[in-house]
């Protein structure tokens, strides 16, 4: 191999011996990777011979060689390759053992779950880009000390605009306005914050603001789920631990509070761990230093502490699965990120601004949406909130055939929805608030006729037929409705 060359979508190997997990995998990625395939560990190093590889997608049982001996090949060869593990073995030890023997950037259990598994390697794929960025960089700065150094300044300042407050993207009537005063209030000082909101509202990003609005700006901002993991993984992720701690630990490991050192740790999904490491977790708060695993020592660190979960920690104080002397200690300032549905004045925005970012993603053109997307767009209730705007926008510009995302391209749940969040006079005639029992039924009439045209890419012969109607009757309802298309 020579010069790395220039690939418009980021590489990935997947081995395993079974055909039809093989052939499930390509399909699971093939949109957003370039995937290559082996059956064998013999085949796939075939493969990292004559290709630029950047993640490599293994299974641990194999013929001939296992996934993890695989890897440790892979590590010694081409040691800038992430590598990625599948197995169906369950034992933490075991795990461990696995990740730390062959360098393995993340595990994932069997059977995997396709959402999971392309979330992961989209995490891989911006690592690897970061790493090879960071080698670029620190080239440069070796030839050019004084001139990088100003660049890395910038890039500082970029990262701080990008993630500040600046870039939660509202309008000046949103009551996320009211969360990002408390958080310009209360980010410089180092109070620890817990942020509650519904999946998908954007907590990680308001930690970030967080974070980046803070005197810890410069230093690291680190990042851990903790619903992702069991106990003694978690412990390990965190806290580190030093070479022959257990089975398969052959080097110190640095955890994320010392990675952290200080800026500030995100722990995401504080809510899903168990009362046992809540027990340790509430001792390197109140101590500010902790043992790693096998550590004779321990390390103190100056971090601040920024958690977030969607569930209710008061009722789980209640039932008794989570500690609240922990609560009180992770919840000195308590930040609400509003749902989408309590955002309906930032919805237009928000659209544009996330159809510019799938325009990047997807490398594909488009000059915004129809009125009538956008209309259908505001009526729907967004119960997976801002990450589930952002795959329907991803998705419209997929399936795009003109410059005008229309209505025609959102998925049925969206054109069928209730209009709950229009404006009330709209409501009055379903509600009985006013009208007639005739103006209620016509509204009524009017919603259906309307979402059977828009589905139906306003092609009158389908329409009438799903109705019901002649082709007279429903252009007669168009009139009536005022639904021409026009």
């Amino acid at each position: 191999m020579t010069d790395m060359p220039k690939l418009k979508l980021p590489t990935v190997l997947v081995v395993d011996d079974e055909k039809r997990s093989l052939e499930a995998l390509r399909r699971t990625l093939e949109e957003d990777f370039e995937v290559f395939t082996a059956a064998s560990a013999e085949a796939a190093k075939g493969v990292m011979e004559r290709e630029w590889i950047q993640l490599v997608v293994c299974d641990q049982r194999m013929p001939g060689m296992t996934g993890v001996e695989f890897l440790k090949l892979v590590r010694n060869q081409w040691p800038d390759t992430l590598r990625i593990i599948l197995s169906a073995y369950t034992e933490a030890e075991d795990i461990i053992a696995g990740v730390n023997e062959a360098g393995i950037y993340q595990y994932l259990m069997k059977p995997w779950q396709p959402e999971q598994l392309l979330l992961t390697l989209q995490a891989a794929a911006n690592v690897y880009r970061l790493q090879q960025e960071n080698q670029r960089l620190s080239v440069e700065l070796r030839a050019s000390e004084p001139v990088l150094a100003r660049r890395v300044e910038l890039k500082v300042e970029r990262v701080k605009r990008a993630f500040g407050l600046d870039g939660l993207i509202r309008t000046p009537k949103s009551p996320l306005n009211a969360v990002c005063d408390l958080v310009d209030k209360i980010a410089p000082y180092d109070l620890s914050v817990l942020i509650g909101g519904e999946s998908g509202t954007g907590k990680e990003m308001l930690a970030r603001a967080i974070h980046y609005q803070s005197r810890r700006a410069e230093k690291a901002f680190v990042v851990e789920n903790c619903g992702a993991l069991p106990d003694q993984l978690l412990e390990a992720e965190l806290f580190g631990y030093k070479r022959g701690a257990f089975t398969g630990a052959y080097e110190d490991r640095t955890g994320r509070f010392q990675q952290a050192d200080g800026g500030t740790v995100f722990l995401d999904e504080i809510g899903e761990t168990s009362p046992a490491f809540q027990v340790k977790l509430l001792r390197v708060l109140q101590e500010g230093e902790f043992r790693p695993l096998g550590g004779a020592r321990p390390v103190s660190v100056d971090v601040r502490v920024v958690a977030a979960t969607n569930r209710d920690l008061e009722a789980d104080i209640l039932a008794g699965r989570f500690r609240e002397d922990l609560y009180y200690r992770l919840a000195t300032v308590t930040l609400r990120l509003p749902p989408l549905r309590e955002r309906p004045m930032d919805i237009s925005l928000l659209a544009a601004r996330l159809l510019d970012a799938a325009q990047k993603a997807l490398g594909k053109k488009a000059d915004g949406f129809t009125n009538e997307a956008l209309a259908c767009i505001a009526a729907y209730r967004w119960p997976g909130n801002v990450r589930e705007l952002q795959n329907e926008i991803l998705r419209m510009l997929a399936l795009a055939d003109s410059p005008l995302l229309g209505a025609d391209l959102l998925a049925p749940r969206i054109l069928r929805t209730p209009a709950v969040d229009r404006q009330e006079d709209d409501l009055l005639p379903l509600l009985g608030i006013g009208g007639g029992l005739k103006e209620r039924m016509d509204a009524l009439e009017a919603r259906v006729v309307k979402e059977t045209m828009i589905r139906l890419r306003w092609n009158k012969s389908k329409a009438a037929a799903e109705l019901g109607l002649s082709r007279v009757g429903l252009r007669n309802k168009l009139v009536r409705y005022g639904l021409e298309r026009g």
